[in-house]
């Protein structure tokens, strides 16, 4: 996949992002909290222990030794382990929605469930996805954080200039995908469709990978009477590296393809838990301290419980920061005074 890179690398203290834009729209926007466990994290290796096979699931279910949901390992004719063995597992697949990570068999292992090597933290996997590209930091990288959290949690987007008007949804059981195409004045209907239904997939893809998606996908393109090799062609383009497997294109115009799940879905990395408001507070103070370098001291109010979560990583950003628990300030609400 071609284009013009950039990357930021926000390290703001609680949690880290890396964010990615090619040709000037934000296509991944990678979150790692410091308290998550290692061992979910994806491409970690791990010593586990078989806790239960389940020939229901055609899986089992293994202690990674995190004290969190257990990992699941599919089983099939060429891997079968039994209840209380000891294996050499790799993470194939972050937790989401109260699961735990899934994994990938290694080889036997030996002693007690433990961390063997980590995944790679959000600067190696940005020199991974934007290999010789030089990352930004700073203000920029929070103001670029903030963009990519906002066009993540969006349902959708009109990109005026194909008059392609885009919506993305997930449901339990899959990724909703409409494509609509509002005619350009002057501009032949037929080819306008197909530079729709083209332009469509890319952001359609994109925005999926923003989210950190995966699973089923269903694409409702413009018009019925389709050329499914054309429209195939598209898709295999769009979501070129990604591994998707592509169904056929339906006389209704539906398109189907499945993605692997890889990364916990953005939406869940932020929820709206008091830790994450505590970490969302800490940012904040974070830009606006480098934003005036001038001022010699700024001051983060909010509500007590949410103080309490944020002190010791405000405590981090250094003697320019303070922090003040104010009662009258509702979970949710803050403000950023000079001292």
């Amino acid at each position: 996949m071609s284009g013009r890179l950039e990357a930021w690398l926000d390290d703001t203290p609680g949690e880290t992002r890396g964010i990615i834009a090619r040709d000037g729209r934000f296509e991944r926007l990678l979150i790692q909290h410091e308290d998550d466990p290692p061992q979910s994290r994806l491409g970690a290796r791990s010593i586990g222990r078989v806790l239960e096979v389940q020939p229901g699931y055609n899986g089992a279910f293994v202690d990674l030794g995190a004290g969190t949901a257990p990992g699941f390992l599919a089983l099939n004719r060429s891997v079968s382990v039994r209840e209380g063995d000891r294996i050499e597992v790799e993470a194939t697949a972050e937790p989401r929605e109260h699961k735990g990570p899934a994994l990938r068999l290694i080889g036997p292992g030996q002693g007690t469930p433990r961390l063997l090597v980590p995944g790679p933290d959000v600067a190696g996997l940005l020199a991974a996805l934007a290999p010789g590209v030089e990352v930004q930091t700073g203000v920029a990288a929070i103001q670029a954080a903030w963009d990519a959290e906002e066009e993540a949690l969006a349902v959708g987007d009109l990109f005026a200039e194909s008059g392609v008007d885009l919506a993305v949804q997930r449901t339990r059981a899959l990724i909703a995908v409409d494509i609509d195409y509002a005619h350009l004045s002057g501009r032949d209907p037929r080819k306008g469709r197909e530079r729709a239904n083209r332009e469509g997939l890319i952001q359609a893809a994109r925005l999926i990978r923003l989210k950190s998606w995966g699973g089923l996908a269903v694409v409702d393109l413009v018009g019925s009477a389709l050329n499914p090799d054309v429209i195939t062609a598209a898709a295999r383009t769009a979501f070129a590296g990604d591994e998707a497997v592509f169904g056929p294109l339906s006389r209704f115009g539906l398109l189907q393809l499945a993605l692997p799940w890889r990364r916990t879905p953005v939406e869940e990395r932020l929820d709206a838990g008091a830790r994450t408001r505590a970490i969302a507070l800490t940012r904040r103070l974070r830009h606006a301290m480098l934003s005036d370098m001038t001022l010699p001291r700024l001051v983060a109010v909010c509500a007590p419980g949410e103080a309490a979560l944020a002190a010791p990583l405000v405590a981090r950003l250094g003697p320019r920061a303070a922090l003040r628990a104010d009662p009258s300030f509702a979970p949710g609400k803050s403000d950023i005074l000079e001292a």
